[in-house]
């Protein structure tokens, strides 16, 4: 388990998935993410357990310090360990952005991602309607004193961090 100020980082459990559900089939997120939709229980079941046994990623559990509920999910993937680098992703209940919990869950994930894996790079794919999770990314970066470079397309902003 990893420990931030606001927030930790766990394991999914199977009590976790409504709440997956839910949060993942929040429109906002919908036209923002990779999350094939529209997902019922099992979809989301057998979409996890794909991430999961691939074995070129880990996806965990947000959950809050104060209360211990699961607030959304925050993942790793498409790890290049060749070139040293992963893509980033994040999704929580759109009742708590801007609150702090996505910026601690990031700096929690990005310490993981170079302190443990030892990857030298990671980057966000985000659609230029939602500026919240390059904002969030660019906060956690800060946060570590790490940097980052933004490279834009007409509707698709990666932001880079290293």
């Amino acid at each position: 388990m990893h420990t931030g100020k606001k927030v930790r980082l766990r394991a999914i459990r199977e009590e976790d998935l409504d709440t997956i559900v839910r949060i993942w089939m929040d429109n906002s997120l919908l036209a923002s993410d990779k999350i094939p939709y529209p997902l019922d229980l099992e979809e989301v079941r057998e979409y996890l357990k794909k991430i999961l046994s691939d074995g070129n990623g880990y996806i965990f559990a947000v959950e809050t310090l104060a209360d211990h509920s699961m607030i959304g999910t925050i993942n790793v993937s498409g790890i290049n360990w060749h070139h040293r680098y992963a893509y980033v992703g994040i999704s929580l209940d759109s009742e708590l952005h801007n609150r702090g919990c996505g910026t601690d869950a990031m700096e929690i994930l990005l310490r993981f991602i170079f302190e443990e894996m030892n990857l030298n790079k990671v980057k966000l794919e985000v659609f230029e309607f939602n500026p919240g999770r390059s904002r969030c990314m660019k906060n956690a970066a800060s946060a570590m004193k790490g940097g980052c470079a933004k490279k834009s397309s007409a509707k698709v902003d990666t932001t880079m961090c290293s």
